[in-house]
């Protein structure tokens, strides 16, 4: 990505930097904000997670080719050829889309949909059907079940992947709206503990280990009424980057409300959350914010909470938020 700054601000210069292929133009002086946001988005199109696509056919030929094709357009493909296991490989999983059969005889495609449908969790995962029918009354009537979208067998790979990349970028578009914080991107209240309960029911069914943080800046307040609210919402934003950057990619972040925060560390025992999380508060409290001539330093807090020997989302959250205060 090519990005231009310059003392010009006229539609001429404008118009030649796009010319020459730029995708952002800031005129002196820069604001850093806004160039470190735009920088952030470029950073998140690039480091997007590859799509994950379920497939659910009890053919396994027609399995194999089709994970294989998407697995050719750098797609994540896991198959499954029971439908009656398709509950638990959507909890393991996590797909973005499901690529599902019509026609299968312990359960057919139709049923299969119903079923997905009823889980209240489960109803904005594209459902895509797969048949060799071709008449428009089947097809019809399958997608008032509860499916998406409908491709005809035999199935062409460059239709197939750009019918699953189009659906799931769609998907991932609206699940975005719904679950992310819009000042800083991260998971909303809602959705980080949605995502502590699965994290929760994953590590005990594995008897593996989790630690939740809950972290709160400390006389937030203050910095509002001191430098008014966009400084605050700046300062909010500078957190949930450090967040980012510092975590690892399986760590999950949200944004619980306010100047308030949740991390989630799978696998991470209390000593080891502490270790991730000291470093980051020393380096936060170096930080500096506001305008040149008006700097000053923040600092966050942090409560822990680990399971075990926590068993539940709610105790973890009342556990770690005791901690913190």
């Amino acid at each position: 990505p090519l990005v231009f700054i310059s003392d010009r601000g006229d539609m001429a210069a404008r118009l030649a930097a796009v010319r020459a292929g730029g995708q952002a133009y800031f005129v002196k002086p820069v604001n850093i904000s806004e160039l470190v946001d735009w920088l952030d988005g470029c950073a998140a199109l690039h480091l997007a997670e590859a799509y994950r696509v379920l497939v659910v056919d009890d053919d396994e030929v027609m399995n194999e080719y089709l994970v294989r094709v998407l697995h050719d357009a750098d797609m994540m493909a896991q198959a499954v050829r029971e439908p009656l296991r398709v509950i638990d490989a959507i909890n393991e999983f996590r797909p973005d889309l499901i690529l599902v059969d019509l026609n299968m005889p312990l359960c057919s495609g139709q049923e299969l949909a119903r079923v997905i449908r009823q889980q209240p969790d489960y109803v904005g995962i594209p459902i895509v059907f797969l048949s060799a029918k071709t008449d428009l009354a089947t097809q019809l009537g399958a997608l008032s079940l509860g499916g998406d979208d409908f491709l005809t067998k035999p199935l062409q790979p460059q239709h197939l992947v750009q019918a699953v990349a189009a659906r799931v970028r769609r998907a991932r578009e609206l699940r975005a709206l719904m679950t992310r914080d819009s000042l800083t991107g991260l998971l909303n209240h809602t959705a980080i503990k949605e995502r502590l309960e699965q994290e929760v029911a994953r590590a005990l069914r594995e008897n593996s280990t989790l630690s939740l943080a809950m972290l709160d800046i400390d006389f937030f307040k203050k910095i509002n009424d001191v430098h008014g609210h966009p400084i605050g919402d700046r300062v909010i934003k500078s957190l949930a980057r450090l967040l980012q950057q510092r975590l690892r990619q399986s760590d999950l972040i949200g944004r619980y409300g306010g100047e308030e925060f949740a991390v989630i560390l799978p696998g991470a025992s209390r000593e080891a959350a502490m270790r991730v999380l000291e470093p980051m508060r020393e380096g936060f409290a170096r930080l500096r914010h506001g305008a040149p001539g008006h700097e000053f330093n923040v600092t966050f807090s942090a409560g822990i909470a680990t399971l075990p020997p926590c068993e539940t989302a709610s105790s973890l959250t009342d556990t770690a938020d005791r901690a913190l205060y």
